[in-house]
This record gives C-alpha cells, structure tokens and sequence, in this order.
C-alpha cells in the first residue's frame, strides 16, 4: 500500500472518530465548529465553493428571491405567493450577517424597518408579517417567528459591525425587545377561523386582553403576538440558543428571564416530538399535546409539515453553539434520521402523521396551487443538518442527498426558490461549519 494511502486511510479514521465523539460544550464556550462535509470526505475547496453557488442561487442568482429597491433598501419575497414575509426578511438578514454582508443586511433592515414594522398604537414595534413587495400590508398582524429572527439579527449586526455605521442595531433590537413586553390591547375577531363566538374569537369579558410575544406563564414563544395565536406555540419557533444572544448582548436588563425562555423551551420540545418517529406538529398547546383542529385547516396544525421541517435543524444550531440539553438532542437527531431513513432517504415525503403515517387527502396541506405529497429539498436540508447531531453512519446518507440533491423544478412545474431554497442554504451553513455565535468584535 502506498504512503499517502496509508496517510489518507488514517486521515478518514480521525476524521470518523471526531464525528463520533459526542460534543458537551457547544461554541459559546468553545467557539469552534465541525465542518461535517470535511469530515465526511468532501474537499474544503470545494465545500467553499457549493456554499457560495448556494448563497448566490438565493441572493443573485437567475432564481434568485432577494430583490433591491432604489439605492438603500431590498426585500426578500416569497416568489410563489407575491409577497414579502418577516420569515423571509429576518432569514435574509441572519443569512447576511453570518456572510459579512453589510449592504445586504442594511437594505433588508430599512426595507422592514418602513414597510413592516408598527411605529404606534397597540402593535407599535411589531412587523406584519406578509406585505406585497411594493410594501402595502396584507395582513396587520405578526408571526413570532419574524420577531425572533429581527433581534437576534441585529444583535449579531452590533457585534459584528458596531452601531456607528448609519444603523444603532442594538438600540433597533432592544425596542423590539421593548415592545414585546406584555401590553394591554383590545382584540379583534379572526374571520375564517371558526364561530365568531367559538374559541377562537371569544372576547374577553370586559373587551381588554394583553399582547405579548413570550407567554407569561409558560415562557414560550407564542404562534402570533395577539388573542388568537397567543393560546399555542409552534415547535419551529423554538431556538433556545438564541435567548442565550439576548441573555449575553441585548442588554436590556432582562438577561434572566431570557436564560428561563431558552430553558422551558428546550423542556418544551421534549414534550412535543413524539419519541418513537421524532416528528412534531406544526403547532401545539403549551404543554406539547397536539391541536387536531382549529379554524377551517384539516387536522388543525396536528401533523408535520412545512413549518416543522425546521425543527431538526433549529435543534442542531442549539446543540452546536450552546449544547445544554446534549444527550436528548443527540438521541432525537438519530430518532428522526432513523424514522426518514425507514421511508427511504430518496423516496420520503414532506408530510406525515407524527405517528409516522400518512395523512389523508384532506389533510395535505397545499403550496403553490398545489395539494401534493414531494420529495422537498428543504426537509431533505433539514435533516441533513440534523446529521451534526448524530454519529450512526446513516448520517452520511443524508448528507450526501443534500450535496447531489438539485434545486430544480418539479416534473408538474413546481418549484420553490424562496423556502426551500433558504433552508437549503442554512444547511449548507450548518454543516460547513459557517452558521456561527457573532461574538463582539
């Protein structure tokens, strides 16, 4: 056997042991970071290379979703239904940040910052969280998961960059942070989702209510910030390691409380991942059991779908920057690679049961004019991430489906550039080694 044989041999078996050996310090304290396509045998240059073809697919590419306005500002839409989202606004500038993208990030901040976001009244610092792309609101209303992006965003923006550049980030995230705070408003009813006397649009007696991101009682982030959504969470909204930003750089006299959010979140998802599959729903009540029914949606947001893809690897960022709840984590990424693996990891679909099975036609949630069970390169992204977590050779599987999966339109013309291809990125981001804790500079 030759030298650099014997040399490479022994390369791939420290690189195999490191995968193997479970990690029980996450980046905060130790600020390093596996490169998982490295370990798994892909050449660095060429990692480097995939993951700057992949950020350009999203941002400059011929299917590119982020688009500039005028000479300061820019947006992010949602390509299939017209509009731009706080999802895809605050994913844009986390993706920016986290590539030193200053220009990027500051155009999509202002762009939120005039369209999107409340400057008064019982919303005021809050952000509708679906506009068309010339700014009008398509909805008043926030999705908390927009919110959470926002601040840990700008955190990251004032470590990196300072707040003498055109944009006090942290003076911008702490009055959301500010905002968020309970306050007392009057609700309104929720057409579409059910009797206007039913649970859902129950007033309360004497027509006050209060508006909170995180619910008081349980310290989990709520589905909306208003008297409908404030009743469950949703699994995908919960990243425990980012209150662990704001307990460390917010600066906002709050760094207790937000140490206790990160830690009932993670109490949290024990109780919503079924243990046997580990899938989640898309929602549940605060105590993780399931919601099979509200409003009009078929089986309510008790199955998984397009919103709990995002949990694997929300749960893999936990477990790289902060790994406080290491063993469970470990434990689920295994459990839900074994589960998809069992499906076939070309053949899974994008919809299940928790319980594995699959759901019936009316349960099938539709995207894009489309009511259809796929093989989406986002979940397939997802789980990939989920490979940080796990050290069963079928991790590699998953990784490899990623790298060779094409993002390319559907044989019936669907096609997705906006969510799937932002998850795709962050995975790319995950398993580089590049989706990082922005310490102060």
């Amino acid at each position: 056997m030759k030298k650099t044989t014997v040399i490479a041999a022994l390369a791939a078996c420290s690189l195999s042991l490191q995968a193997a050996t479970p990690w029980t310090k996450g980046a905060f304290e130790t600020g390093q970071y596996r490169n998982i396509f490295v370990e798994m045998g892909y050449e660095p240059a060429a990692v480097q290379a995939k993951l700057a073809e992949v950020f350009n697919d999203v941002f400059r590419g011929p299917n590119k979703v982020y688009f500039e306005v005028g000479d300061s500002m820019g947006y992010v839409s949602d390509i299939k239904n017209h509009d731009a989202r706080t999802e895809g606004m605050s994913y844009g500038m986390m993706v920016a940040v986290q590539f030193g993208e200053k220009d990027i990030f500051d155009r999509l901040w202002r762009w939120s910052k005039h369209y999107m976001q409340h400057r008064d009244g019982p919303r005021k610092g809050y952000f509708a969280w679906s506009c068309k792309t010339d700014g009008t609101h398509n909805a008043e209303g926030a999705a908390s998961d927009g919110e959470l992006y926002f601040i840990t965003a700008l955190i990251f923006a004032s470590n990196r960059w300072g707040n003498g550049t055109g944009i006090d980030y942290r003076a911008e995230a702490q009055h959301i942070l500010d905002c968020i705070q309970p306050r007392e408003y009057t609700p309104e009813p929720r057409p579409g989702f059910g009797p206007a006397n039913g649970p859902w649009n129950r007033q309360p007696s004497d027509g006050k209510a209060k508006m909170y991101l995180i619910d008081p009682a349980t310290k989990l982030i709520t589905f909306t910030p208003d008297g409908f959504g404030q009743r469950f969470t949703d699994p995908s909204y919960h990243i425990p390691a980012f209150y662990e930003v704001w307990a460390k750089w917010a600066d906002d006299g709050r760094a207790e409380f937000w140490q206790a959010c990160a830690d009932a979140s993670r109490a949290y998802l024990h109780k919503a991942i079924h243990p046997a599959t580990g899938l989640n729903p898309d929602q549940s009540n605060y105590d993780g059991t399931l919601m099979p029914g509200w409003g009009n949606r078929p089986n309510g947001g008790a199955n998984f779908r397009y919103d709990s893809w995002r949990v694997p690897m929300n749960i893999a960022l936990d477990y790289e920057w902060s790994c406080a709840d290491g063993q469970w984590q470990r434990q689920y990424g295994e459990t839900i690679q074994n589960f998809f693996y069992s499906q076939g990891v070309d053949r899974f679909v994008d919809q299940y049961r928790v319980d594995g099975s699959l759901p019936g036609e009316g349960e099938i949630l539709p995207a894009g004019g489309f009511r259809k069970l796929r093989h989406s390169i986002g979940l397939v992204a997802t789980l990939a991430a989920a490979s940080v977590l796990c050290s069963h050779d079928k991790s590699r599987e998953f990784v490899n489906a990623l790298w060779n999966a094409k993002h390319e339109p559907f044989d019936d013309g669907y096609f997705d550039a906006y969510y799937d291809g932002l998850l795709r990125l962050f995975a790319f981001m995950h398993l580089s080694g590049n989706y990082r804790v922005i310490c102060p500079q």
